[in-house]
């Protein structure tokens, strides 16, 4: 029995190492995952900024469907290459996340359209509750009272900072209700899809982003002649335009990428957070790269926001801390528990070999008495 306890608890111990090491890599692919969709989201939104606002390209769909077009041929170089593996899985769960998230870019940009800029940033203010709820209801999931005021205080601070004018219209707020719902279901699946199937991020970007295509490329060009009242194929590419439309597909591989990326290794409430983050951001980079105008308001809901992804990141290490430690309680606890009946059986079968002996020696006894 000492042999064998000796080799359980070095082999826990090696357990114990191999999953901290696992934890750590996973706690790096995240914060990297974080990194890269902040990075590639602020700077695509600077070169869209200076495409649209300087060089007058303002056919925002189109230029999404190329997003998707050119991240679906870099991917499909990449799997030729063998950087990944291709992993199909259900065809229909596939199609209908590619045509949803299509339609949710398209929406999103509906509601840009037909509303003020203020009631645009409160409907992406609406989407962390929507989603919060929409996880409660049908996912069974529970978010703590800290994570909520957490959450709360982000968007006090996201929506200082950027909400100015709220002029509401019917068709407008309804568009608005429709970009939140897909917006929030798609990033849903995007998380559950990963998790059901076991497929990576890229596996699931590269089979869903013909779908997603499709459908931009199909709508898109609609969708601008309908907000802009000019026809994409009608505008003069000159070469600077060209160049930056080049470079903004280039960095958008990089968004879809780590928009992926960052659903699947922690949630679309995360994802959210991360997104609001990215808007701070971009009003800060934008003052000084682009002397946008700033105010004092600006800079209090920017501070007010920090802080609350500072509590929101804080309460979630908090939370994942503590069921990291419940989990290794229950773990010990359970091997704790196949080992007590193999002590049980020991004591069990010395018992029995007693009543043995005895029996067997309660005769030799009794003759000898007699």
């Amino acid at each position: 029995m000492a042999g064998y306890a000796v080799s359980t608890s070095s082999s826990f111990c090696f357990g114990a190492k191999t999953k901290m090491g696992e934890g750590e890599r996973f706690q790096l692919g995240t914060v990297g995952a974080l990194t890269l969709s902040v990075v590639s989201s602020v700077s695509i939104v600077i070169c869209n900024k200076a495409l649209m606002s300087s060089l007058h390209f303002i056919f925002a769909t189109t230029l999404t469907s190329w997003h998707l077009l050119v991240t679906f041929c870099s991917l499909h170089v990449a799997l030729k290459m063998r950087f990944f593996e291709h992993k199909p899985f259900e065809q229909k769960a596939v199609m209908g996340f590619g045509v949803l998230n299509g339609i949710s870019i398209g929406l999103l940009n509906l509601s840009l359209g037909f509303n003020s800029v203020g009631f645009y940033q409160m409907t992406k203010l609406a989407i962390i509750p929507c989603t919060v709820l929409l996880e409660t209801l049908f996912l069974g999931k529970r978010f703590s009272k800290r994570i909520q005021f957490a959450l709360s205080i982000l968007l006090l601070g996201v929506g200082i900072a950027t909400v100015t004018d709220l002029q509401l219209n019917a068709l407008g707020s309804f568009l608005s209700f429709l970009a939140v719902i897909t917006t929030c279901v798609a990033q849903i699946m995007t998380n559950t899809i990963q998790k059901k199937f076991k497929v990576s991020s890229t596996q699931l970007l590269y089979q869903s982003c013909p779908y997603q295509a499709a459908t931009l490329l199909i709508c898109g060009p609609y969708l601008d002649k309908l907000l802009t009242n000019q026809n994409v194929f009608g505008f003069k590419y000159t070469t600077q335009v060209t160049v930056f439309i080049i470079l903004s597909c280039l960095i958008s591989i990089s968004v879809n990428f780590s928009t992926f990326l960052v659903i699947g290794k922690t949630s679309p409430v995360t994802y959210q957070v991360l997104g609001h983050l990215k808007t701070c951001l971009v009003l800060a980079f934008g003052y000084i790269l682009l002397q946008d105008p700033f105010s004092w308001r600006n800079i209090l809901g920017i501070m007010v926001a920090m802080m609350g992804m500072i509590l929101y990141s804080y309460y979630c290490t908090l939370e994942n801390q503590q069921k990291t430690a419940e989990a290794s309680s229950q773990a010990s606890q359970a091997r704790e528990g196949e080992s007590d009946p193999l002590v049980n059986v020991e004591n069990g079968s010395a018992v029995v070999s007693d009543t043995i002996g005895q029996r067997q020696l309660s005769p030799v006894w009794s003759k000898s008495n007699d």
